[in-house]
């Protein structure tokens, strides 16, 4: 994205054998990252390639030595897919490059973990703040929001990048009141050249109203309050990007010991989200564990040199053994 200050590593090598808690690292370090590709992401036909509004262009499974990588829970990008900022849900910044050949992604270079630091300095999990679950960008400045105690921090990234201080976001009374491992999940902000421009967009992941709708709040700008997210199929928000039209995608997912984990992407006009509405939109991609999914998280989108819209997908892994770190892309191709 424009403007975004974004980080170079300047990190030294972690030293071996690792510090016994690399969960909440006290300064950047480089970290090496493996990638695994996906040649198909349907696992039973490896020549489907178009799934709903999408069309598959690659991915990777993601492991690391460093026991702190994984609980990817954001992500943006540059303007051209290359540079990232990615948080992990224990309170940590993760950074780099993705390289490519081709349109295929095949790995990640200059990768360098860091805690994210508090408005005191320390490291959020010093204050037992986890869940930082959702990430903006406007300029330079980083937005990140905190589902477990219901704040959002704001961090400058021209001071200092990754060791910037974080600082309070002024919220509505009524998102403190949100479930406190159900809050807020996505954030956007708006950019020149649309009413909302300067609203950060922060949609919680099952913050219900009276009516059953996903509570969300328009932050800041000329228009702020509170709206909703109409729920339906049983799928909680768990981030949302917007595409240069200036559509909402909202990123979805559900998960029940009967129907599995299923995960979808709805399509919303922006002109639609104001104070005291309901959004709505069509599902332009569904998928289940027929496909190379996980707990998907994370979505971003960015448009090629050659003017393909790519959707950037992410999964958390919860730091379990039984669940993986995806990286996906997309062409969006209606």
């Amino acid at each position: 994205m424009p403007g975004v200050a974004w980080p170079q590593s300047t990190a030294q090598p972690r030293p071996k054998p690792a510090g016994p808690d690399e969960f909440a690292v006290t300064a950047p370090v480089s970290i090496e990252v493996n990638a695994r590709p996906i040649p198909s992401f349907d696992t039973r036909d490896r020549s489907h390639v178009r799934f709903g509004s999408l069309e598959y262009r690659s991915g990777l499974i993601l492991t690391s030595r460093f026991r702190g990588f994984g609980g990817l829970s954001g992500l943006r990008l540059d303007a051209r897919g290359e540079r990232f900022i990615a948080i992990s849900d224990k309170g940590g910044w993760f950074t780099g490059r993705i390289a490519y050949s081709g349109r295929e992604m095949t790995g990640l270079a200059e990768v360098e973990a860091a805690p994210i630091l508090g408005p005191d300095g320390k490291p959020l999990t010093s204050r037992g703040w986890y869940d930082t679950e959702a990430i903006a960008l406007d300029g330079s400045v980083v937005y990140v929001a905190i589902e477990r105690v219901n704040r959002v921090l704001r961090f400058d990234f021209a001071r200092g990048s990754t060791r910037a201080h974080g600082e309070l976001v002024p919220l509505p009374p009524a998102a403190r009141h949100l479930p406190n491992n159900k809050g807020i999940e996505a954030l956007v902000l708006v950019p020149r050249g649309f009413a909302l421009a300067g609203t950060l967009i922060a949609i919680s992941e099952r913050g219900l109203d009276a009516q059953g709708n996903i509570i969300g709040f328009l932050i800041g700008g000329k228009t702020s309050g509170q709206f909703g997210v109409r729920r339906s199929d049983d799928f909680d928000v768990s981030d949302a990007a917007l595409l240069p039209s200036g559509d909402l995608l909202v990123l979805e997912r559900r998960f029940s010991w009967l129907g599995g984990v299923g995960v979808r992407i709805r399509r919303i006009p922006l002109a639609s989200v104001a104070p005291g509405t309901v959004i709505d939109g069509p599902s332009i991609f569904n998928a289940d564990l027929g496909y190379e999914i996980d707990n998907l998280e994370a979505i971003d989108v960015h448009v090629t040199s050659e003017g393909d819209t790519v959707l950037t997908l992410v999964s958390d892994d919860n730091f379990s053994m039984i669940q993986r770190n995806l990286l996906l892309q997309f062409t969006l191709v209606a």
